[in-house]
């Protein structure tokens, strides 16, 4: 055993010293796993004498004992209970161990002391009826020693692939005491795979799907419903503490929709000038809870994970106080600023640290302040290329040149640096450049940004210790998600811009009070800065003149001179695990190709033929499309794309013409859909 930890460590040590080299700020540590062990981290927890423990989704929980590895020393890994059914959450609390499975909450004791569970108590159970998608997270442990459980919708229906909830209490949070007694505390769910408390009270975080145009941090109060409305079924129980019924919602939404979402109502007929965002709802039902901060699809993330606030007290760093939030499909996490504005919370949402090994799931933080993460790719696909990791993320000591908060202000936002900004650079409104947008929200999956506005930063007022800036902006609208950019800002100390420049606020609330006054003759804005790929809204472009003859990249129409119509035709079809049913196709040169790209899966994908060698470049380039990546079917306008299908929703299909290139050779096929690059692929061989 301890032979194999030994080798583990030499093949691990030279990649944790490049990053630690790569980030100055944040030194990331790869834990080594015995082999044998598939440490698909689904929950996670720190116990109170340090160590670490972990549930997969196997079904197992471990105990990872020196998880710091002091002395140099490996960690030691200790099964604690197995048979589990899918446990996607772990806390501890009175003295043990309480876990999430799929259809239950259980308490984990070692009753005789042999550092294994010897007894597994059902705290509650809940109905499955056995749908794949109906994961169950939690628990969070409340201020008042009781636990808060939620539950996916399932997905029932391969024609829509909508969310249903069959059974109680599919799309709900359960507030359940330590002794079992259940109460349903509120619904509008999708897919809440973060949950846990900040400053005492409850929030939860959902995925982008179907009535959830992007993720998101939701305040949830007992009562609130926070928009997918499969969960409404249950909305008349006896025990609801519900006031919205689903006939509110589809009054609101279309008259025509039933309670499974299904025709009328398809994504062909919803054009984009039928624009409904949450929080209009919001206005007209109240009890409906939009996100108190907004994480931009394809840009903070596609998968939201856990997340959890910074309680170290200055041991991670100059964020105290602040959220980090772990993202499974593109192995990041990303940081949020919390403030409350008219009792309502609001705030900002930043970049944060990529790369880890593979898909961030649950975090946790250690006894030193460091913070642990336990990863799956679980068959989701992540752009970490690890199946699983755990690893660790510890502050060098080393302050950053951040944003490191955004405040509303009646007349704009107040920006806060984690060092003091140069004040030429920081006073000039030109440094920055600020746009709005929002989602639709509508039961088709995802949102493109919508409603897109450009702002304009009037003035600049630099605090006399260059650690704040308030701004007068033009622009600000309630409800909506504000993209604010400072990559003219510099670093008093090395002239270096903000490591990550772009802040998104959720405007729920406009503060009152006093506006800033503008000196006669300030300096005004005359440009903005560009920004950078991955972060500005803008519309799509126009693609490139192709030369005489050659088809365009989606081409959906016969080609006029195939007046013997196509060589061949291909059907190609997506299926579970983020694969394409066909992976290696071979061809003559020049064929005539009509392909029929079908998607029966349950999410979003699409179709590109790129130039040999070009799949990772491609991918990556689909991710830097940021906020614009929907509205561009996440094909970036690059020549390596050859052709491509637009992005086809759940149950539907597109046929596309194309011809083989007519020099031999091995042509990747990919789905950009953020994160899936990394594993939906194939080859078209050329002869």
């Amino acid at each position: 055993m301890y032979r194999t930890y030994f080798l583990l460590l030499l093949w691990v040590l030279p990649g944790m010293l490049l990053r630690a080299q790569d980030n100055p700020f944040y030194r990331l540590i790869t834990l080594p796993i015995p082999e044998g062990i598939v440490l698909e981290g689904g929950g996670l927890t720190t116990l109170p004498s340090g160590d670490i423990a972990l549930v997969t989704r196997h079904g197992d929980a471990w105990i990872v004992e020196n998880p710091y590895m002091e002395g140099n020393q490996p960690p030691h890994y200790r099964r604690f209970a197995s048979g589990l059914h899918e446990p996607l959450g772990l806390a501890w609390h009175d003295g043990t161990l309480w876990v999430t499975q799929r259809g239950e909450l259980t308490r984990l004791w070692d009753k005789n002391g042999d550092g294994r569970a010897d007894f597994y108590e059902s705290v509650y159970r809940w109905p499955l009826t056995g749908n794949y998608h109906e994961y169950s997270y939690g628990p969070a442990v409340g201020p008042d020693g009781q636990l808060y459980v939620t539950a996916n919708v399932g997905f029932f229906n391969p024609e829509w692939w909508r969310g249903q909830s069959e059974v109680p209490w599919r799309g709900w949070t359960l507030r359940i005491s330590p002794s079992g007694e259940m109460e349903p505390y509120a619904a509008g769910m999708r897919s809440p795979n973060g949950y846990g408390f900040i400053d005492g009270e409850f929030f939860y975080a959902d995925n982008q799907g179907d009535w959830m145009g992007s993720g998101g941090l939701v305040h949830l109060e007992k009562g609130d419903f926070a928009g997918h409305p499969a969960s409404l079924r249950w909305a008349e129980h006896p025990q609801s503490p519900l006031q919205i019924t689903q006939a509110d919602i589809f009054a609101q939404v279309d008259p025509q929709l039933t309670p499974e979402g299904a025709p009328p109502f398809k994504p062909e007929n919803d054009p984009d000038g039928a624009v409904l965002p949450l929080y209009e709802l919001a206005r007209e039902l109240p009890g409906v809870k939009t996100p108190a901060v907004w994480l931009p699809h394809g840009v903070l993330g596609i998968s939201t994970g856990q997340f959890l606030a910074d309680t170290t007290e200055g041991a991670f760093g100059p964020f105290a106080g602040q959220v980090f939030v772990s993202d499974q499909g593109q192995s990041k996490i990303s940081r949020i600023f919390l403030e409350k504005v008219d009792g309502v919370y609001q705030g900002a949402s930043f970049g944060f640290f990529d790369g880890f090994a593979s898909g961030a799931m649950r975090l946790s933080w250690g006894r030193d302040g460091s913070l642990f993460v336990a990863q799956t790719n679980r068959g989701w696909g992540s752009t970490g290329r690890e199946p699983f990791a755990l690893q660790r993320l510890v502050w060098t000591g080393k302050i950053p040149f951040e944003i490191q908060a955004v405040r509303a202000m009646p007349d704009g936002f107040e920006l806060s640096f984690t060092r003091p900004v140069d004040k030429g650079t920081a006073a000039d409104p030109a440094s920055y450049a600020l746009s709005s947008f929002i989602y639709k929200y509508h039961p088709v999956y995802g949102s493109p940004a919508v409603n897109l506005e450009e702002g304009q930063v009037r003035y600049a007022e630099v605090s006399r210790d260059g650690l704040k800036v308030r701004l007068v902006v033009d622009g600000l609208r309630e409800g909506y998600i504000h993209e604010l950019r400072a990559e003219g800002v510099r670093d008093y100390t090395d002239g270096q811009p903000p490591l990550h420049p772009t802040a998104y606020y959720t405007l729920n609330r406009r503060p009152q009070g006093d506006t800033l006054a503008i000196p006669a003759g300030a300096r005004a804005a005359h440009h903005h800065h560009p920004a950078p790929a991955e972060a500005a809204p803008a519309p799509v472009p126009t693609p490139r003149p192709r030369p005489a003859g050659q088809l365009a990249k989606n081409q959906t129409t016969l080609p006029a001179h195939w007046t013997e119509g196509p060589d061949l035709t291909i059907r190609l079809s997506t299926k579970p695990g983020l694969q394409f049913d066909v992976q290696d196709m071979t061809v003559e040169a020049g064929t005539r190709i009509r392909l029929i790209f079908n998607n029966p899966d349950d999410m979003p994908h699409n179709f590109l033929l790129l130039r040999p060698g070009q799949a990772d470049k491609v991918g990556k380039a689909a991710l830097a499309l940021g906020v614009k990546g929907m509205a561009m079917d996440y094909v970036p306008e690059m020549d390596e794309v050859l052709y491509h299908s637009k992005l086809l929703q759940p149950a539907t299909n597109q046929t596309i013409y194309l011809e083989a290139p007519s020099e031999p050779g091995v042509y990747p096929y990919v789905c950009t859909y953020p994160g899936h690059y990394v594993s939906m692929r194939g080859v078209l061989r050329v002869k």
